[in-house]
């Protein structure tokens, strides 16, 4: 058993810094890397994807990235854990693969996870009697299983550890819970059980900490942000982890940003429900026993975890097609900026509703630079300029396509003073909406595969 690990971030989401990764793996010593690409949306864009290229379905990103990193993986034995397989994990492997024979890479094994994309079996589970209600609303899910766009229940760490347990040296799967992409290699390290609840539970906290990237590091930071140092070149949080649960938060050494109790402690407040109860498919760890002590410069000390059993459920991460949005926008400029772009408002408003009867399950505009981002608690200024930005919903395609067609009009038969009307007409584009449910583990049945690249 080592005596610790080093496990570091490299993605906090599909699109995040590409340039963190290579940073991660030249900075200095890591173990391993994990880099996390999904969230709930994420799997929906890469359905469609998939439908319409069956070898696509994954994180294009992730291949780009191990073309900069895989020489330095191999050269350092670092191992790569990422859920940037998306509903085509396969695909990503093979692609990864390919990249591997470009370079000359002989030795590397890959595993991939699979089982979590439970779509082609909706029928048949509904079928058996499992209602998967909708967790807010309750809704069963054969009410909206005909206009499903996916559906992937959250796997936790185990089958990643059986990768890993396997010899691979990276580990692709779906949609597995970002917390364990962190807590896998501690548990294949340190030897933990299923039903080490504290020590599971310090692993899940360690990971939520890695999952959104330089969020732990600065990023994002309500606190002193105009203190931290060089944030064009932010470091990426790292947890130096040891066998008895407690581990370190720090980050490569020269490297931007910080690392302090105070910007841990608000990536740990980073969306959670009830932090006595956070819910993962391994263990339910309690946030409440979390304790934080700066140890040095840029290393904080994370201890005194504990934790409950699982549950006997995992989730369910679907989404569907609930018909169509547009957006469009236009700016008014002073004098009387907020008073135009209302005016406006209103005129628009009267020409969809009253003139042409279209159907709206709702309207919403922002007046940017007044109230977009506190509402109706937003202070009372005079802005110099106003962007009036509207959004329509429907389920009536053509009601959301005349809307469209409404805005550029505004310019010439609305009030002065309006410009920042680009890009032509706005088009409707499908809504996708959020499916979280509950499914029985028993029914739920991973599957592990890993290979050796072939020459």
């Amino acid at each position: 058993m080592k005596t610790s690990i080093r496990i570091a971030s490299g993605q906090g989401f599909w699109g995040d810094l590409l340039s963190a990764p290579l940073q991660q793996v030249t900075k200095g010593q890591i173990d391993y890397l994990m880099m996390d690409y999904l969230a709930e949306v994420t799997m929906s864009i890469m359905q469609k994807q998939k439908l319409k290229n069956p070898a696509l379905g994954y994180a294009k990103d992730l291949v780009e990235v191990c073309e900069e990193i895989l020489p330095h993986l191999v050269k350092n034995n670092i191992k790569l854990i990422t859920n940037g397989g998306g509903v085509n994990p396969l695909a990503a492997r093979d692609a990864i693969f390919a990249v591997a024979r470009k370079l000359g890479i002989t030795k590397l094994k890959i595993g991939v996870v699979m089982g979590d994309n439970i779509l082609p079996n909706i029928e048949q589970l509904v079928a058996d009697g499992h209602e998967m209600k909708q967790m807010e609303t309750g809704q069963p899910i054969r009410e909206v299983k005909d206009k499903l766009l996916s559906a992937n229940v959250y796997l936790g760490a185990f089958p990643i550890v059986e990768a890993l347990k396997q010899g691979a040296d990276i580990v692709i799967t779906g949609r597995t819970t970002d917390t364990g992409l962190t807590l896998a290699p501690m548990i294949h390290e340190f030897g933990w059980s299923a039903d080490d609840w504290d020590k599971l539970s310090a692993g899940t906290v360690a990971g939520h900490i890695n999952e959104c990237g330089a969020q732990a590091t600065g990023g994002n930071f309500l606190g002193d942000w105009r203190s931290l140092p060089d944030m064009a070149n932010v470091g990426f949080p790292i947890i130096e982890a040891f066998p008895n649960g407690e581990f370190i938060v720090t980050k490569h050494n020269g490297t931007g940003g910080r690392v302090s109790r105070e910007t841990v402690s608000e990536q740990l407040l980073y969306e959670i429900g009830n932090p006595a109860e956070y819910i993962t498919p391994d263990v339910v760890a309690d946030f409440t026993s979390i304790k934080l002590e700066d140890v040095g410069e840029n290393r904080v000390r994370v201890y005194g975890i504990t934790g409950k059993p699982s549950t006997p459920f995992l989730k369910v991460s679907a989404s569907y097609a609930d018909g169509y949005i547009a957006f469009s926008t236009l700016t008014y400029s002073a004098p009387d900026a907020l008073e135009k772009a209302q005016m406006g408002d209103k005129i628009l408003r009267t020409r969809l509703l009253d003139n042409l009867k279209l159907n709206f399950d709702e309207i919403r505009t922002e007046f940017i630079g007044m109230n977009a981002c506190h509402g109706g608690i937003a202070a009372n200024i005079v802005p110099n300029e106003v962007m009036m930005r509207v959004g329509v919903r429907s389920r009536d395609f053509k009601s959301v396509e005349r809307f469209g067609k409404e805005i550029a009009p505004l310019i010439l038969t609305g009030p002065p003073s309006v410009t920042g009307f680009a890009g032509g007409r706005p088009k409707p584009s499908e809504v996708v909406a959020y499916f979280p449910a509950l499914i029985k583990k028993e029914v739920i049945h991973p599957e592990v595969i890993v290979e050796a690249v072939r020459s």
